[in-house]
């Protein structure tokens, strides 16, 4: 693995400021199941996986996301539950995006979430599938949401943090919401909040996601890099 903190961002996080949040070894690392499925490993070496199954095996199913890997990497003692072709993106954007976010981080719709929200988020996610997301996922960072007549219809927020950077997540919308633009309106509030922090903004999709992906380009993120998602469950004895 490289020297550049994306290329292994999670492993970075889990190490390093967010280990608060995780459980493992100086080799491979996960958020606490409550938290998320998200795991990284400190390399490709053979101890290195081996940790991870290790980790799997006592803590349950968990993904690696790696950048720059096509296939599903086989993990001793785990079996490969469903792997995916995701893209890294990270923020670029101009003087036009940029009066956006300052619209989005005035527009009185939207509320900041906390944790009497988290059985909500919790549901919403459930429901729209935006990438992992567990009970406590709310505790890695700030998330922003609308309701309609007081139900949440949509949300975005902060996951995987690093001293540079922090990643955009949980975008989601109620189908009874769509179409009114809460998606980019969220992901523009959370990106605005990012970069008022001094970081700068990231975020992951599927390959195959081409509504997400449009709307991301569109909000001022670039494709960096392609990453390779794949869950891990224990074998069983």
């Amino acid at each position: 693995m490289t020297e550049n903190e994306l290329d292994n961002l999670i492993w970075i996080a889990l190490s390093g400021e967010q280990a608060q949040f995780s459980v493992g070894t100086a080799r491979a690392r996960r958020f606490h199941p409550l938290i998320g499925p998200l795991a990284g490993v400190r390399d490709l070496s053979p101890d290195s996986l081996e940790a991870f199954g290790n980790l799997v095996r006592t803590t349950g199913p968990a993904a690696l996301g790696l950048v720059g890997i096509a296939e599903d990497i086989p993990v001793p003692g785990t079996r490969i539950l469903r792997g995916a072709e995701g893209v890294q993106m990270v923020f670029e954007g101009g003087d036009d995006v940029m009066a956006e976010i300052e619209r989005a981080a005035n527009d009185p719709r939207i509320a900041p979430l906390g944790l009497r929200d988290y059985p909500e988020m919790l549901e919403l996610a459930l429901l729209t599938e935006p990438g992992p997301f567990a009970e406590r996922t709310g505790d890695l960072g700030q998330f922003w949401g609308i309701r309609e007549n007081g139900r949440l219809v949509a949300m975005a927020g902060q996951r995987v943090r690093t001293a540079s950077h922090v990643e955009v997540s949980g975008v989601c919308t109620h189908p009874d919401g769509r179409g009114k633009g809460y998606a980019a309106l969220l992901s523009l509030r959370a990106t605005g909040a990012i970069r008022a922090s001094g970081r700068c903004p990231l975020l992951h999709s599927y390959a195959d996601n081409e509504t997400a992906l449009a709307l991301y380009r569109k909000l001022g993120f670039v494709e960096r890099a392609r990453v390779r998602f794949t869950v891990y469950d224990p074998i069983s004895d």
